[in-house]
């Protein structure tokens, strides 16, 4: 009974995060237009040199995607923090990691699932094919949960400190870079036909890790940020 209780709780504070996020608009389209406008810049700033694009494309369309989904991350406490409703949480019977896997989901499902479905239309200005397009998403699916996850370690540490954004930043950044390499790399080496097999079970991997210790870390930042 309790585990059908927490997920009815899990899925609650999911419903709860999305419904909140689709009335301010704003926070679930800038991370969107962020990825469209930066990756649209660079095939207008390079020509139409072809190789060059087709070279560029899996590093542009991760640091894109990186850096938008970093966009909302200084908001995934904050809100709850500053009306008090995070202490509740803390003080609930539901354990804290349980509910910062649900905002975890959340905001993959609001900041990185949108990058996902926009990769492969993005991804024909570089002139990516089928093949490519098709990994491209795949990585992208497997690696923005977990950018998500390691985001919500950053988030918590930061909470209610000033100028959060820069000190976030400059802590989960690092902590992206495997992330980032092996995403963008998957892409890369199919391109080169070597088979992205590899790292994306590396990305695999990572997600699994992260599913497993950043909840905890997460946990822990969070009771140190409401003492």
């Amino acid at each position: 009974m309790k585990a059908v209780g927490w997920t009815s709780v899990f899925s609650a504070v999911v419903r709860r995060e999305v419904s909140l996020s689709m009335k301010q608009k704003g926070e679930v389209l800038t991370p969107l237009f962020f990825f469209v406008i930066v990756t649209s810049l660079f095939p207008l700033g390079v020509g139409p040199e072809s190789a060059l694009l087709l070279r560029m494309a899996p590093g542009v369309l991760w640091v894109s995607a990186l850096l938008a989904a970093m966009l909302s991350l200084q908001r995934l406490f904050a809100v709850d923090y500053a009306d008090g409703s995070l202490e509740q949480m803390a003080l609930s019977p539901t354990p804290l990691g349980l509910l910062v896997m649900a905002k975890a989901l959340s905001h993959f499902l609001l900041s990185g699932l949108p990058l996902v479905l926009m990769a492969p239309v993005l991804g024909l200005q570089f002139g990516l094919e089928g093949r490519a397009l098709g990994i491209l998403m795949l990585s992208l699916l497997l690696g923005t949960p977990t950018l998500s996850l390691i985001g919500s370690i950053g988030a918590a540490l930061t909470l209610g400190v000033r100028g959060a954004g820069v000190l976030l930043s400059l802590l989960i950044l690092p902590l992206y870079i495997p992330v980032l390499i092996f995403g963008a790399g998957a892409v890369e080496a199919d391109a080169a036909g070597l088979g992205a097999g590899g790292h994306l079970s590396l990305l695999a991997a990572l997600l699994v890790l992260s599913a497993f210790f950043a909840p905890l870390a997460t946990t822990a930042a969070l009771r140190i940020s409401l003492e």
